[in-house]
């Protein structure tokens, strides 16, 4: 007991007092004209692309949607997000690009680097839709669709994605004495100046990392429960993610464009994620008035797949437009077949057709013959049969 109460003590001193910077951002790899650089922020956005993507096929396939669709639409929504995440960047933090107040002291040249960090939300998701509508359009799908599939796993990708901030040591909050407070290297340039090198700042990448994960079970089990469609849960996860952006933007220090609204200066981003809330909830609202179409399906109209030309048959009938012989048919061909066969065979001891054989239409019998006589054979002209047939109710 003493042992354990030992230990209970000395716990916290085991515990780290905070989240250390990181010791590295990437590595090198040799080439014969000198070396690539991978960045750790690249591969936490890759990491997250590749988690969303799974999560995002799995659930448009449940949908019923086309194999393989979620390559062809994802294939314009990606590279579309890429370039409008980082448009927004630049236009909702213009110093480093642009100078102070435009005065062209900026770099431009930084615009295209995006391996520095700096994607911004919703320039990403903006444009990220239009690749994707190119997408839906090319494979006949609808784009309701897929934002509803695609949203649990756009967080998801988001809680991955923002661990290449702390690998950049960028976008933290404001100082703490929390334990989980975050470590930044003082040489690093995002360090804030004049501030003691030992200071710790809220992790505000780790509280957005959190959220988004929580976001990605609360959205699921929604979904599950209430099997949003018409891009419904879309806007659901627009409202969800804003919420927490709203609080936890107005914690970050990093510059970032002022604006100023009904008397109150903050951050762009905190004004856009407010009007992105309003949006999203009237959105959802008016979505949720509609009634469902029927059927509910994820193609565009016209676009459905093609029935079977051929249905199966029943009780032995072939199906309505389809040619071809018959079962039955062929095995009636196949009787006549044999028969006219046999008749053609002569007999072994008169030369006649066997007397099973009926004769032909249009020819009389005899005079004087008895019922069930054959008739001589076409083309055997003076050979009659003579045989008689068997008298009724013999055995």
């Amino acid at each position: 007991m003493q042992s354990l109460l030992q230990a209970a003590a000395l716990a916290p001193a085991l515990l780290p007092a905070s989240i250390p910077s990181p010791g590295w951002s990437g590595f090198d790899i040799p080439l014969p004209w000198g070396a690539l650089r991978i960045h750790a922020y690249a591969l936490c956005i890759l990491a997250g692309i590749i988690a969303g993507l799974w999560l995002t096929s799995v659930r448009w396939a449940k949908r019923g949607a086309p194999e393989g669709s979620v390559w062809d639409i994802v294939i314009w929504a990606i590279p579309f997000g890429i370039i409008g995440g980082r448009l927004y960047h630049v236009f909702s933090s213009p110093d480093a690009y642009f100078g102070p107040g435009f005065d062209g002291t900026g770099d431009l040249s930084l615009i295209p680097q995006i391996q520095r960090g700096g994607l911004g939300i919703w320039g990403a998701v903006v444009l990220g839709v239009v690749g994707a509508w190119i997408g839906c359009r090319r494979s006949g799908v609808k784009l309701s669709a897929f934002l509803d599939a695609a949203a649990p796993g756009l967080l998801l990708a988001q809680a991955l994605g923002r661990w290449g901030n702390w690998f950049n040591q960028e976008l933290f909050g404001g100082p703490t004495t929390l334990p989980w407070g975050l470590q930044i290297d003082p040489n690093n340039p995002n360090f804030p100046a004049g501030v003691p090198a030992d200071t710790l700042f809220h992790p505000t990448f780790l509280y957005e990392s959190l959220w988004n994960v929580a976001g990605v079970v609360i959205l699921l089990a929604l979904d599950r429960r209430f099997s949003f469609r018409r891009s419904r849960l879309f806007w659901l996860y627009a409202m969800y993610y804003t919420l927490g952006r709203v609080w936890i933007e107005a914690m970050r220090i990093d510059d970032a464009e002022q604006v100023s609204l009904f008397g109150i200066t903050t951050r762009l981003n905190v004004w856009t994620s407010i009007l992105v809330f309003v949006l999203a909830l009237a959105a959802f609202i008016l979505l949720g008035l509609k009634k469902r179409p029927e059927p509910d399906t994820v193609y565009l109209p016209g676009r459905e797949p093609a029935e079977k030309d051929a249905a199966p048959a029943v009780d032995g009938a072939p199906a309505p437009g389809v040619t071809g012989t018959s079962e039955a048919s062929r095995d009636t061909d196949t009787v006549v077949s044999d028969s006219e066969s046999r008749d053609n065979l002569p007999d072994n001891q008169s030369g006649s057709r066997p007397s099973s054989v009926p004769a032909e239409k249009g020819e009389a019998a005899p005079a004087g013959a008895k019922p069930g006589t054959d008739a001589a054979a076409s083309g055997h002209t003076g050979s009659t049969a003579t045989g008689t047939a068997p008298e009724a109710g013999s055995k």
